[in-house]
């Protein structure tokens, strides 16, 4: 029955995800790019907070408890989420969100450097990981030309690095052994990252663009805190509790097909026939990690047999 569930928290994170890097996109428009990001954690957050009672949710927290979730949180939501944030005020959100697709390949690497990875990769997911960074270099053969502008290639690399940090914080999540219900990981992890973004804010934002927000901006704030925090992260965590990492993983490259469509329907975004073979491959990618990752968990079962 988890497994059931955990497949749906899955299904919702590969969804809402993939609209959030348009609604990043809209915000950070007329926003300060951190201050944004921090808002909607730390406003998300305060909303878990106080509905606990509510849903008389106990909380028994020691500092080993807490340290178990600031660290994803600050991993994957500051220097993660965030960052991700400011590089959409420079490069397209459909981009963005393909080069956060790589983020499995460093799953895997980080699995195996820690050596934690023992037994779950084979052919078949090796294949899936090669063909999801073809689909990626694909996409970045339409874009060659613009990386000649330094700020275009600054947000694609801090996209890179925003996509290393949130592999480091999901596969620490995976392993940590915190016990804590995932309702309160959720609201500490979004505390920490929100209040790690909002700290940063004066140092690396044009504050000066609080003058000009716009509605569309505020809006966006809204979607992202109910949607794009609240409920995607509670799904986040509980699929990462109950299903293999890689598998969760793989999220990041079904959130492109999402985010590039709207991308292109919305913002008249570039999508050429190049766009198109490079999702095929993607495709590609997600169906054979999936194989891959049933291969293991059937050999799993029969020798706890």
């Amino acid at each position: 029955m988890n497994q059931s569930k955990a497949y749906l928290a899955l299904l919702v994170i590969c969804i809402v995800w993939g609209t959030t890097y348009l609604a990043m996109l809209i915000g950070v428009a007329s926003f300060p790019a951190f201050l944004f990001s921090g808002l909607r954690h730390t406003i998300a957050a305060a909303i878990l907070w106080l509905s606990m009672p509510l849903l008389k949710k106990k909380i028994k927290l020691n500092a080993r408890d807490v340290m178990r979730q600031v660290i994803p949180g600050v991993l994957m939501l500051a220097l993660g989420n965030g960052t991700i944030g400011w590089a959409e005020k420079y490069i397209p959100s459909g981009l963005a969100a393909l080069i956060v697709s790589v983020m499995p390949v460093y799953v895997v690497l980080i699995n195996f450097v820690t050596g934690r990875g023992k037994g779950t990769l084979n052919g078949k997911v090796i294949l899936g990981l090669l063909l999801g960074c073809v689909g990626i270099v694909l996409i970045f053969r339409d874009n060659l030309s613009d990386l000649v502008d330094s700020r275009y290639l600054m947000g694609v690399l801090v996209c890179f690095a925003a996509s290393l940090s949130w592999a480091a914080g999901t596969v620490y999540m995976k392993h940590s052994g915190a016990t804590t219900d995932s309702y309160v990981n959720t609201a500490l992890q979004l505390t920490s990252g929100g209040l790690a973004l909002l700290i940063s804010s004066p140092f690396l934002d044009d504050l000066g663009e609080l003058k000009h927000i716009q509605p569309e901006s505020l809006w966006a704030l809204a979607y992202l805190i109910v949607f794009g925090s609240i409920l995607s992260f509670l799904c986040y965590i509980y699929a990462v509790k109950n299903l293999p990492v890689g598998l969760v993983s793989i999220y990041a490259y079904i959130n492109p097909f999402i985010a590039v469509s709207l991308g292109f329907l919305l913002k008249d975004e570039r999508v050429t026939w190049i766009t198109i073979i490079a999702f095929m491959t993607t495709l590609g990618g997600v169906f054979w990690i999936n194989r891959g990752y049933k291969v293991n968990n059937n050999q799993l079962k029969t020798v706890s047999k």
